[in-house]
């Protein structure tokens, strides 16, 4: 499995805090599975002018000198898209693994129609724009989503562990997921336990064709630069969403 969003460049953002905490978390990882990943700390528009910050150079070189084998690190960011995106932003320094794919995400309370004038804007500098966890955003049904889709060429993001969640953020997911919507899945990692193979093991059993390729050739794909798959709906199943409801009615 390939895990294209994760917050574990040590001390740069609000993910981990260290090189120590990023190396537990990359064991753990490689233990369940995970073969590679991007490294996207948490970047604005507004800050891209001044390009990628040095410390950050510093800090991969210490965390790849003490990385586990078998889990190899590529470069990106999580672009915020405080402002429409400039072609400093647009930079290949900005991208996953340097391709022309852009990881990006919006503040929470945004309407459905600035996400598709900023992904368009994002289209229009020659890049294709990956947003990150659509379930989070209010806005964010099956029919807005093909239309940001359809208009701008982006790929959706989906929150790996998001998807067995009870609550409406979960319901979302599920929904992009059953209607086909969904292009990768990541585990948005902020030096926690948060995993892809949580996704693996909801989505195996059913749609073993669909995970594959939401986990591992679609973001394979992505850092060689080349197409994507579209990914066929899938369901989880019954008893996973009865489990859900269990948690939900016993929660105080």
């Amino acid at each position: 499995m390939i895990d294209l969003h994760t917050h574990l460049l040590p001390g740069v953002d609000d993910g981990s805090k260290s090189v120590s905490q990023s190396v537990r978390v990359l064991r753990m990882f490689a233990d369940k599975g995970v073969t590679a990943v991007c490294l996207t700390p948490h970047m604005t528009v507004s800050r891209a002018d001044a390009g990628v910050p040095p410390a950050w150079d510093s800090v991969l070189g210490e965390l790849a000198a003490a990385a586990p084998r078998g889990v190899a690190l590529h470069r990106g960011v999580e672009m915020m898209l405080d402002r429409p995106l400039t072609e400093a932003a647009a930079s290949r320094r900005f991208t996953l693994n340097g391709s022309r794919y852009l990881l990006v995400e919006f503040p929470r309370l945004i309407t459905e129609t600035a996400v598709l004038n900023a992904l368009t804007q994002v289209a229009r500098l020659g890049l294709v724009p990956v947003l990150a966890h659509p379930e989070r955003y209010s806005c964010c049904t099956p029919e807005i989503v093909s239309q940001w889709k359809g208009a701008t060429g982006a790929l959706m993001q989906v929150d790996a562990t998001t998807i067995i969640t009870p609550r409406t953020r979960g319901e979302r997911a599920r929904q992009l997921l059953a209607h086909g919507l969904a292009d990768i899945l990541a585990a948005d990692n902020h030096g926690d336990d948060r995993c892809l193979a949580t996704a693996w093991e909801a989505l195996a059993e059913r749609g073993r064709r669909q995970a594959e390729l939401l986990l591992v050739e679609n973001p394979r794909a992505i850092l060689d630069d080349g197409p994507t798959e579209g990914v066929g709906p899938v369901r989880l199943k019954e008893s996973l969403l009865n489990r859900i409801k269990t948690l939900l009615d016993s929660s105080p």
